[in-house]
């Protein structure tokens, strides 16, 4: 029986090796191919929004995978994500955009949610995903989104430890308001390996763990 293929869209190449290694881990049968444009993200933020040009991309990056013999394809840029639910409707294979399966978790954790983020672009995308996945559970549910201002610039300018401290502040005060919080960015995953044991009031979920379970859950 061939193995399952699994393709992975990208807007960045350091989230390929994070990536890797969770298949490695989950999806050991499963065979996996990566597309990368970092230019989509770029364009969003220099555009202010998700276009219907930048979305015509993100389609033809679905189709390139599925024609490219994808079984199932997971797109892991949540800035993109109104973009990937566009492109599943026409898709012949099931599309998966990344933030979905941390959504879920979310929303049967608790009633008060909170999620961060760097960039305004990507955090309103993933706030108005919690927000329907909400709905669609059938539960209310009070929702703080707090972008980290200055961390992406510190990021962009590769002042990573000035990100990271930026992002702890604001995870450490959030924890103190709500039942879970949603990193939406899989790039802060690594900033709560960082905070003390008694910061981690709370469950703080990224979304690649959660999407690769949810895929195993699936594929295996």
């Amino acid at each position: 029986m061939k193995p399952k293929t699994l393709g992975l869209i990208h807007t960045s190449h350091t989230l390929i090796p994070v990536f890797q290694q969770l298949c490695k881990e989950y999806l050991p049968g499963i065979t996996t191919f990566n597309i990368v444009d970092d230019s989509l993200v770029r364009n969003i933020r220099e555009r202010g929004q998700l276009t219907p040009a930048i979305s015509k991309r993100v389609a033809d990056y679905v189709a390139s995978a599925e024609d490219s013999g994808a079984d199932f394809i997971l797109v892991t840029c949540s800035s993109i994500g109104a973009a990937v639910e566009a492109s599943a409707e026409v898709a012949h294979v099931p599309v998966l955009r990344v933030d979905q399966p941390m959504a879920d978790l979310a929303v049967q954790t608790g009633k008060r949610i909170g999620v961060i983020a760097t960039l305004s672009t990507t955090l309103e995308p993933t706030s108005d995903l919690v927000k329907r996945r909400a709905a669609l559970a059938g539960k209310e549910i009070e929702l703080t989104s707090q972008v980290c201002e200055g961390a992406f610039d510190a990021l962009m300018s590769g002042d990573a430890a000035k990100h990271d401290a930026l992002v702890a502040d604001v995870l450490r005060d959030l924890s103190k308001k709500v039942d879970v919080i949603l990193l939406a960015q899989a790039s802060m995953a690594r900033v709560v390996d960082t905070l003390a044991e008694e910061d981690k009031i709370v469950p703080i979920v990224a979304s690649p763990p959660n999407a690769i379970k949810y895929l195993a859950s699936i594929l295996n």
